[in-house]
């Protein structure tokens, strides 16, 4: 059997993989890249870049529909769903040449097409080869999580209904009449919100006691309300106990909170209720590697159980983000490659539900503040009065700031078109890389959305500004001589 022996052997092709591939080959390693399934990973190929070339489409549709309150005439739009799907996977095809195989094979990556498995601590094997590495990086990533429930799964029910997930989700070319969506994450919400705005009725089965569980209550009424108000129906504290029918004609059965049983009728079944870290086949006992349900034991470093293999984005537990991926691949060559100490941050990191409006967390909510004894401070503004908003008829928006009881903000909420991108200012604040007078006192273009971090730094330091000490003191100042 055929044996390599590189600096640095990658096992997965998804953003993180992707990201330390380039970085060690780039920097003089020798990289070895195995990836069995598309390169891109998730994100890519089921994930970020399809959910939100969707969105687009479903949010152009409904400006179509609402265009009366600007004055145009409204309509309902034509939906031609398979040209919607092209663009979909047009999108795809845009990026993928960025993370192609010709393109790291270009940077001086050897890139293996299979499944890799390990031998021992120190050797992979993976299309009858073996690969012998100073260090490994596994960026397997996460799939579906699929629950054991009645006609979900054969161990369940003899014969398992078609459902669809993310993965096979974008390649639909038929908009389904009914979709029933299993889960009322990020994902299950955004692929509501969107499916609803392109003709679909859309449920929405939820077992917590709301959607968007993860997120400040009072931004998630917002996006609840939107749904509601475009005819999405909303199951919360319900429970999905089991599927029968038939393809395109399902029946699923719930109960709620109190016990209370029900059932509904849908043409399609979007499991979205979670993940799981993709560490099947990796054999990583074989390699002496610690692992449980919630994936790859870590330290801070990126560092497994065995300290020359590193294990990076969701199959490292941990938040499940594109970003934070990339942020591990960075920690990873820092420590790997330069021998410099180095940390995975945890109180800085944004996640965002791209609905219309989006909804953007930063550090702590007002509720994981409490959780952790801080007694927090807490500021909600209205930020639909914002004088760009104004003009693009945005009635609705809100800012939650939270703070110690020193005053040191610690977390940031906000739920308003275009919150993903605004949040990020909130984070250097809350990472001690700038004040907030800092951001009080940045000029930004008039009028523009990037006034939304702006105001909320100065109406948190007006009280100070214009308490009755500053009023004596320009008081006093006013005596002396001009």
């Amino acid at each position: 059997m055929k044996e390599n022996k590189v600096d640095v052997c990658v096992i997965g092709g998804g953003s993180g993989g992707l990201s330390v591939a380039s970085g060690a080959a780039q920097l003089g390693a020798r990289t070895l890249l195995i990836e069995k399934g598309e390169m891109g990973g998730d994100c890519l190929n089921y994930g970020c870049v399809p959910s939100k070339a969707l969105l687009h489409v479903a949010k152009v549709a409904q400006t179509i529909r609402t265009a009366d309150r600007f004055g145009l005439t409204a309509h309902a739009p034509e939906i031609d769903f398979p040209k919607v799907m092209a663009h979909v996977q047009a999108a795809i095809a845009r990026i993928a040449p960025h993370d192609s195989q010709e393109r790291f094979e270009g940077l001086g990556v050897e890139v293996i097409r299979a499944e890799a498995r390990f031998i021992d601590a120190h050797t992979v094997e993976a299309d009858g080869r073996r690969i012998r590495a100073k260090f490994f990086v596994i960026a397997t990533g996460s799939s579906p999580l699929v629950p054991a429930l009645p006609g979900l799964t054969a161990e369940a029910q003899g014969e398992r209904l078609p459902f669809l997930t993310n993965e096979n989700l974008f390649q639909q070319t038929s908009l389904p009449t009914h979709l029933a969506i299993l889960g009322g994450g990020p994902i299950g919400i955004e692929m509501a919100q969107a499916h609803r705005r392109l003709g679909a009725d859309v449920t929405v089965i939820e077992q917590a006691p709301s959607i968007l569980g993860r997120d400040d209550p009072d931004l998630v009424a917002v996006v609840r309300d939107r749904l509601l108000a475009e005819g999405v129906r909303l199951h919360e504290g319900t429970r999905l106990t089991a599927v029968a029918g038939k393809a395109g004609a399902l029946d699923l059965s719930l109960q709620d909170a109190e016990g209370a049983a029900s059932s509904i009728k849908a043409s399609h079944l979007l499991v979205a209720a979670g993940r799981t870290p993709s560490v099947a086949g990796l054999d990583l006992d074989a390699a002496g590697i610690a692992h449980d349900h919630r994936g790859i034991t870590i330290g801070a470093n990126m560092r497994t159980s065995q300290r020359h293999i590193f294990a990076i984005g969701d199959v490292a537990g941990g938040p499940q983000f594109t970003h934070m991926a990339g942020h591990h691949a960075s920690v990873v060559v820092r420590e790997m490659l330069f021998r410099i100490p180095a940390k995975a941050e945890t109180r800085t990191v944004p996640w965002v539900t791209y609905t219309d409006p989006e909804l953007a967390q930063i550090g702590l909510t007002e509720t994981a503040a409490r959780a952790a004894g801080l007694d927090p401070r807490v500021e909600v503004t209205a930020i639909s009065g914002i004088d760009r908003y104004i003009t693009e008829g945005v009635e609705e928006g809100r800012a939650k700031l939270v703070f110690t009881a020193k005053g040191k903000l610690v977390g940031a909420g906000l739920v308003a078109p275009g919150a993903g991108d605004l949040i990020a200012p909130l984070g250097l604040v809350i990472a001690g890389q700038i004040k907030l007078s800092t951001l009080a006192s940045q000029i930004v273009p008039y009028p523009s959305r990037a006034d939304v971090p702006k105001r909320l730094a100065g109406a948190h330091l007006s009280p100070a500004l214009f308490s009755d000490r500053t009023r004596r003191l320009i008081a006093w100042l006013l005596k002396l001589p001009a």
